[in-house]
């Protein structure tokens, strides 16, 4: 199952993972609740993912949520399952049930569902038998599924020719491997980290000696085993560590000779280093978080030892985004999230410089709860949650809107510096049937090796952004450097890289313009920018009615130019000529007016225009 997450803050997900495909974070209420969400930013947002790893990783096995998606359960929603997911995509393996998810089994079986799991005890295999016998499933349908399924056992069956045993210990690096490239380093003033092996450093917090490294609920695993930063510390063989737990085992209650211990060790060393985060009663599987706030004893306990200790680093294990309200108090802050088996050795090599942090914010950590995309609109009524924010979701929110956040998405610093130069484009113009080449410089210009992360953001046209995110992430590459070091970084943006889904084709539209590359590494650190323009060779569909706005005939008819006699009628009739008159003013006057008001305010003959229109 997904972690919980909290309120508003991963705005609500209709698909965020293979496993989850149009999954819902109502974990409470997801066998029943519906998704009110428009086409356009399903496939823009919630789809898209699915879409990527369907065509480009070819997975065997997708599974349905529990919930109804604009009042259609996910297990019988054809137009998911069937048209989308099997005739778009390509898709040919097999779509099964999340465990009890199955609503009607037959009508299931129609939309293209073929395992459900675990299963209904015989109950529902005799309704599909009842169902074949009185012709209301057709022995085809069933077929299909049956064959889907064979497929898909004689494949794994020859694969399963191919599985070699495994080395646990291996795995266990590229555990330990996989938390080091996926930790943040979210503040680092005056280069506190990273530390000095030689001195004095007090370990405080439980998730030092125990790290809460999984999620909750049916996410927990059995690892091979488990490295806390106390353990792995020992064993590179560090001596001036010393350990104080700070809070109980629970994550959640103070204890005032636990809080006074920390202190003690937090005044005697160099450096505090606190261990901190979510505890399972905070985010799991079954809930969702309703703040955004750690337990109050660790808040108080990082509050407190910063006030002993100017020299404190804040370690977090988290699922998602949390607030700070010590932030200005702590030099450095290092997020390792969930980070898996291996976190405490990775804890380790991070903060004594045996590895050099490179991950990046995939979220962006909000200030306020409240401000939060969904804030207003989760979570809903007692039978639907409407997707209000529409495409707003994440940074395309916050940048829309202007606000400050606590760290924006992509942001994630290092122990070395890097700069970026000579952002070239392929073309300054071109049709949308084209591609586009972007190219950029990067160079370590720091004293250690390290990883950073170049970030594309596409921006529309002025004319487009009433519509659109003011920039959306088109591309990233991670890219590994010496000092001194540097390398060209080449990003390809084809048609989608431009586009939005329009519903009214339906399809994907570039619409004509100037559009803007930004180039650099976090949604709010873009330092290079250049601009390309872009015909579309391709028209939306307009059907001309006399409710059909002056605008939508100047953008999308094909003769706008029919109208122009009117438009000047229209600019003598409220006092103005083509000289005189604010262009601006004009256009947005006329822009919603419905073309019969023009036969209101003018004459007879306006009626025939419209005709000519059509």
């Amino acid at each position: 199952m997904a972690a919980s997450y909290v309120k508003g803050v991963q705005s609500k997900k209709v698909g965020t993972s293979v496993k989850h495909f149009a999954a819902n974070n109502q974990e409470t209420r997801r066998m029943s609740i519906s998704d009110r969400v428009d086409e356009r930013t399903l496939r823009e947002i919630y789809l898209a993912v699915f879409e990527k790893i369907v065509k480009q990783a070819k997975p065997w096995t997708l599974m349905c949520s529990y919930n109804q998606i604009n009042g259609v359960y996910s297990c019988e929603n054809e137009w998911l399952l069937n048209q989308v997911l099997r005739k778009e995509w390509g898709f040919d393996g097999i779509v099964m049930t999340d465990w009890g998810a199955m609503n009607r089994r037959c009508e299931a079986l129609k939309a293209g569902l073929d395992l459900e799991m675990p299963s209904s005890n015989g109950r529902n295999d005799a309704k599909i038998v009842e169902a074949v016998k009185n012709g209301s499933l057709k022995m085809e349908t069933l077929d299909k599924a049956v064959e889907n399924l064979l497929k898909w056992i004689e494949k794994g069956l020859d694969e399963q020719t191919k599985i070699e045993s495994y080395d646990k210990e291996k795995h266990h690096q590229l555990a330990c491997k996989a938390a080091e490239e996926s930790a943040v380093l979210l503040k680092n003033n005056n280069g506190l980290l990273p530390l000095n092996k030689t001195d004095k450093i007090a370990f405080i917090g439980r998730f030092a000696e125990a790290p809460r490294y999984q999620g909750g609920g049916s996410s927990h695993i059995n690892s091979f085993r488990v490295d806390s930063a106390l353990e792995a510390a020992e064993k590179s063989g560090l001596k001036g560590i010393t350990y104080a737990p700070g809070y109980e085992a629970d994550g959640v209650t103070t204890n005032s000779e636990l809080l006074e211990a920390a202190l003690k060790a937090a005044k005697e060393a160099k450096v505090a280093v606190i261990f901190a985060g979510l505890p399972d009663s905070y985010e799991s599987e079954g809930y969702d978080r309703t703040t955004l706030d750690l337990p109050a004893c660790q808040n108080e306990l990082i509050e407190k030892v910063c006030a002993v200790q100017p020299n404190t680093v804040v370690v977090l294990h988290n699922g998602s985004a949390v607030s700070m309200p010590w932030i200005d108090k702590v030099p450095s802050v290092l997020e390792m999230y969930l980070g898996g088996e291996g976190v405490g050795t990775a804890e380790i090599r991070l903060l004594f410089g045996d590895a050099n942090p490179c991950g990046k914010l995939a979220e962006t950590f909000p200030l306020r709860l409240e401000d939060t995309p969904s804030y207003l609109n989760f979570p809903g009524s007692e039978t639907e949650v409407n997707y209000g924010e529409g495409v707003y979701v994440g940074y395309r929110w916050y940048d829309a809107r202007k606000m400050q956040v606590l760290f924006p998405f992509g942001h994630g610093l290092s122990y070395t510096t890097f700069a970026l130069s000579n952002l070239v484009l392929s073309s300054d113009q071109m049709n949308d049937t084209d591609t586009l080449t972007v190219s950029v410089t990067v160079k370590n210009t720091g004293k250690v090796a390290g990883k950073e992360t170049i970030q594309l953001y596409v921006s529309p046209p002025e004319e487009q952004k009433a519509i659109r995110p003011v920039r959306e992430l088109k591309g990233f590459q991670k890219v590994f450097l010496n000092p001194g070091e540097e390398k060209t970084v080449s990003f390809c943006l084809d048609k989608r890289s431009f586009a939005y889904y329009e519903t009214r084709i339906p399809g994907w539209y570039t619409g004509n313009g100037e559009y803007e590359i930004f180039v650099g590494t976090s949604s709010r650190d873009l330092p290079l920018h250049d601009k390309v323009t872009i015909s579309s060779t391709e028209r939306i569909p307009l059907k001309i009615t006399d409710t059909t706005t002056i605008g939508d005939v100047l953008r999308y008819g094909e003769k706008p130019e029919l109208l122009e006699s009117a438009l000047e009628k229209m600019r003598k009739a409220f006092g103005q000529s083509s000289e005189t008159v604010n262009s601006e003013m004009f256009h947005q006057m006329i822009d919603g007016m419905p073309l019969h008001s023009m036969v209101s305010f003018f004459s007879e003959d306006m009626e025939e225009l419209i005709k000519t229109l059509r």
